[in-house]
């Protein structure tokens, strides 16, 4: 090669020069038609932003000081505080007192957000968190045009909210498939990061069905989300609209490659009902639940980790006149499968109150259908805990040396108060049942899926246990139930 890199050099520049560029064109190297489809794969985003872009706008709340308030929102006591340790005014109070000609209220700014056009007769929807508290939500469009908007409702449980403006003809935006969404595919959000109005990034999908609430399976991304984005659309490569950019995962406050959007399929049914009469109606069936884990999945005969362990039935609910109880391990809803607990609520809470409904439950080694009638659930309460009544000690039984166990029975107070048919109260825990996490006052009501009614049961369940193998009990705490599992011969 070198030789004919010097032949060239030598030959006449009329004919060599042609030659040798000709010969440098074959030296260089060559594209490969893998690398050239790469390139033409890179997706541009520019047709999306001219189709989707006029359907974002801007939104700013805007709240009222009120009269005695101090600018942040400090009161009277804290202004004299700061007179009378620091010998300063506050900032933005030049005297030592309020303003006596003062106005009772005045609007400040609160907050800066995104949302889209539902409608083009002015539906928009955005972030319940972005407009919660406003006294007043100014929207912007792209055009500059400013409106004046009424919150039409506003739900906390899956933060969707919808604002409504008096325009027409507004560019409403196409809601996209989110069944179709695969991981990695490409994605963009438009909104208002600190207030930089119509900035556009861009990412894949990172994952679907993320756990992060009660109610919303969210898509994961790593589009670059920063306050302001909030409310903001996230859109597929078709210019579909597949979720609501709502939350980020930071631990400074700023975006950390991880982001978090409300799925379209799911803001759709709340604000469609938000749009109907202002407020979400959701389904509830009134119990307590916690995850399955391997190792008492295996040891109650279900197999593998999946469905809703029941830990608790509330009073008087729909899931207590099924016949629902604590220790159920709920595995299918409407025939639907419940592979973790955060299925069940969502499930549950889509259902329309009054539904009347099948629950497929795995109790004591086999499945049992119930019906249930759905109700409807109610605002966030602390439920009023009663206060247990003293009793007098009943005489103990003999202890479960096997298990670490000292039980007795229950007296008919305690039966009524916890609503339990039998069980043995735990008085004494030692060496395995300690271990196990058993505490004084426990009530065990099953030992390896067999019911417990009183300490002879009791007794008679340990005698059949083997040693050196692991036993599963049913135990109650309070007013919740759980299971854990006791490893017999464990140092």
């Amino acid at each position: 090669m070198l030789n004919t890199i010097r032949a060239l050099l030598r030959a006449p520049l009329a004919g060599g020069a042609l030659a040798f560029s000709a010969s440098l064109m074959l030296l260089a190297p060559v594209p490969s038609l893998a690398q050239s489809a790469a390139v033409k794969a890179l997706p541009d985003f520019t047709e999306l932003v001219e189709q989707v872009g006029p359907s974002v706008v801007n939104i700013r709340t805007v709240e009222k000081a009120r009269a005695g308030n101090l600018p942040g929102g400090m009161d009277e006591e804290m202004q004299e505080f700061f007179r009378r340790f620091f010998g300063v005014p506050l900032p933005g109070n030049p005297g030592q007192t309020p303003r006596p000609n003062r106005p009772p209220e005045e609007a400040q700014p609160r907050g800066v957000g995104s949302g889209f056009v539902l409608t083009p007769d002015g539906y928009i929807m955005t972030n319940a968190h972005v407009v919660d508290g406003a006294d007043e939500v100014l929207v912007t469009l792209t055009d500059k045009r400013e409106f004046k908007a009424r919150i039409v409702g506003a739900d906390k449980r899956s933060d969707v909210a919808v604002v409504k403006i008096e325009a027409t003809g507004l560019p409403a935006v196409k809601v996209g498939d989110v069944s179709r969404l695969k991981v990695g595919e490409w994605v963009m959000a438009i909104g208002s990061p600190f207030g930089l109005e119509n900035s556009v990034t861009a990412g894949i999908v990172s994952a679907k069905q993320r756990d992060t609430g009660d109610y919303l399976p969210f898509i994961q991304t790593d589009v670059a989300i920063n306050p302001g984005n909030s409310g903001g659309p996230l859109i597929n490569m078709r210019g579909e609209v597949v979720g609501i950019n709502s939350q980020i995962y930071s631990r400074s406050g700023g975006f950390m490659g991880i982001s978090f959007a409300i799925p379209m399929d799911e803001a759709m049914r709340v604000s469609d009902q938000l749009r109907a009469s202002g407020r979400v109606t959701r389904g509830r069936i009134g119990v307590q639940i916690d995850q399955v884990s391997k190792d008492v999945a295996e040891s109650i005969g279900l197999g593998k980790p999946q469905g809703a362990l029941v830990r608790g039935v509330e009073n008087g609910s729909p899931a207590e006149k099924a016949g629902v109880e604590a220790g159920d391990v709920i595995i299918r809803f409407d025939g639907k499968a419940i592979e973790k607990p955060s299925d069940l609520p969502r499930l549950v809470g889509n259902t329309k109150p009054g539904t009347r409904s099948t629950l497929t439950v795995f109790r004591r080694g086999a499945n049992k259908e119930l019906s249930i009638v759905i109700g409807e659930i109610e605002p966030d309460q602390v439920a009023a805990r009663k206060g247990a009544e003293r009793e007098e000690k009943p005489k103990q039984a003999a202890s479960a040396r096997l298990l670490g166990l000292s039980v007795s029975d229950l007296t008919d107070a305690q039966k009524k108060e916890l609503k339990i048919k039998g069980g043995v109260k735990v008085d004494a825990v030692a060496d395995a049942a300690a271990r196990a996490g058993l505490r004084e006052g426990d009530v065990v009501i099953q030992i390896a899926n067999a019911e417990i009614a009183n300490v002879k049961e009791f007794e008679v369940a340990v005698a059949r246990l083997e040693k050196a193998k692991t036993v599963n009990v049913l135990f109650r705490r309070g007013q919740w139930a759980q299971y854990t599992l006791i490893r017999l011969g464990n140092p």
